[in-house]
């Protein structure tokens, strides 16, 4: 009785006024303090990593060819040993989440079952049995795998989601829930399909599990939360968002992802009216916004919203919108515009005045506009920022496909193939031939194992044993 008083009680608060949500931000996500800064050492190690290529493929082919000038992936991928060393990953981030350490430290977890049958009690070797540990863990998978969630998979902090060297997809209820966490990383990951799910018991640590009511359906939805970092995932067809930000969270970057077949791609803020989203900051960057996408690449409520270095080969609507007043950055971007006349514009103001908008800081620096696309800026330094980006030399271009040309799952196609599946690295390369369905049973098809992770599983049971 005392503990439905006490969810009454926190509902009600939360449904009057914005600051009672406010209060119940338990994280309490804090925001750098001079995000130009962040955004200037982006370019610098972006400059870095593009020199470094050029520099060696000139004069040393062979060691050049792991370099790719994205500073992420030139990071990890340039260590020849890397599936032996794989938490150096956590050390490769850039912006806003950089300091998202996730199971760095921790064990490593094999997920061996592809089941999600019982939320409130997950079996030991499932996904959700680990994601809802209370130590550090880095999540690995010895084979490829679909895993169709039953509900929500929500996650506790400090995991690392390590999908390399398997093609892993999430599919199902509910989708990935990061909720009053911190320090999660996800990477390389096939996410789709998900559709709202709830009204129902979901444990998200040993110690508890709660009612859980319909969720939205997003890809990976982010509520109250920093320190996080999401890279190289392929993510499409989703009911609701394919990522969604929102309740003060902050810290985020969003990188190498492929993002495909959607109409609402990303909400960042949850309100005009919510003041704690002033402080979310946000990176996206090296992203591929590829075919059959509508709106929201992003959609932004306040905050600090870098842009940078992505590929925009598609939107019906509008590419980058927002409303209450938010810093949108945008730089060295390729903006593609549609063949539809009146869809021409990157920027959307959404249900808001010019009279208002006009001072808002939309900057627009160094990128490209292509097929009669144009940026509308405002704020400060307008007229300089807006001319810069009809000012850029045709090699930018170049450096955008090489920034992007890996985004998504890797080793995989970019798209998530209409429901299709393919065969991962250490199999066949054939088609497997199942395609995903709502009315799928909760039970994933495994197929062969990569040789790297089949052996590290065997590893770590043998020094259990011992």
């Amino acid at each position: 009785m005392l503990q439905t008083t006490c969810i009454l009680l926190l509902s009600l608060l939360s449904s009057f006024s914005p600051l009672g949500i406010a209060m119940l931000n338990f994280t309490l996500p804090g925001a750098h303090p001079d995000p130009e800064a962040v955004a200037h050492e982006v370019h610098r190690k972006v400059n870095a990593s593009i020199a470094r290529r050029e520099m060696l493929s000139m004069s040393e082919r062979d060691e050049s060819s792991c370099l790719t000038g994205n500073p992420i992936d030139d990071c990890w991928k340039c260590d020849p040993d890397w599936p032996n060393n794989r938490q150096r990953l956590a050390d490769c981030a850039i912006g806003f989440g950089q300091y998202a350490k996730g199971g760095k430290g921790g064990e490593f977890y094999v997920v061996t079952d592809s089941s999600d049958e019982d939320p409130v009690n997950p079996k030991p070797g499932t996904l959700r049995y680990a994601v809802i540990q209370n130590e550090p863990l880095w999540i690995v998978f010895p084979s490829n795998m679909m895993i169709k969630l039953s509900q929500e998979l929500i996650f506790n902090s400090y995991k690392t989601i390590d999908g390399r060297g398997a093609d892993v997809h999430i599919v199902g209820g509910g989708c990935i829930t990061l909720q009053y966490i911190s320090n999660v990383i996800i990477h390389n990951i096939h996410i789709h399909h998900c559709h709202p799910s709830g009204n129902t018991n979901v444990r998200s640590s040993p110690e508890h599990y709660g009612f859980r009511t319909e969720s939205d359906g997003d890809g990976i939805s982010i509520f109250g939360s920093k320190d996080l970092w999401i890279d190289h995932c392929t993510l499409s067809r989703c009911k609701d968002g394919l990522i969604d930000a929102v309740m003060g969270s902050t810290g985020i970057t969003i990188s190498n992802n492929y993002l495909s077949h959607h109409n609402e791609v990303m909400l960042l803020g949850h309100s005009d009216d919510y003041l704690p989203d002033s402080g979310m900051q946000v990176t996206i960057a090296f992203n591929h916004f590829g075919e059959k996408l509508v709106q929201r690449m992003p959609r932004c409520r306040r905050g600090y919203i870098h842009v940078v270095n992505n590929d925009f080969t598609e939107w019906e609507m509008y590419a980058i919108g927002g409303s209450g007043e938010p810093t949108i950055n945008s730089q060295g971007n390729r903006y593609m515009a549609p063949q539809n006349p009146f869809a021409k514009e990157v920027t959307k103001r959404v249900d808001t005045q010019q009279s208002k908008w006009k001072g808002w800081n939309w900057r627009s620096e160094g990128d490209i506009l292509l097929n009669g696309a144009f940026f509308v800026a405002s704020g400060e330094g307008l007229e300089v920022k807006y001319e810069k980006a009809y000012s850029v030399e045709p090699k930018s271009a170049d450096r955008i496909s090489l920034l992007t040309m890996s985004s998504g799952v890797l080793g995989n196609a970019r798209d998530n193939n209409l429901g299709m599946w393919s065969r991962g690295p250490g199999d066949d390369g054939t088609e497997s031939g199942m395609e995903y369905t709502d009315d799928m049973s909760t039970t994933a098809t495994i197929l062969l194992p990569s040789f790297f992770l089949l052996f590290m599983s065997y590893t770590i049971l043998l020094t259990v044993i011992l």
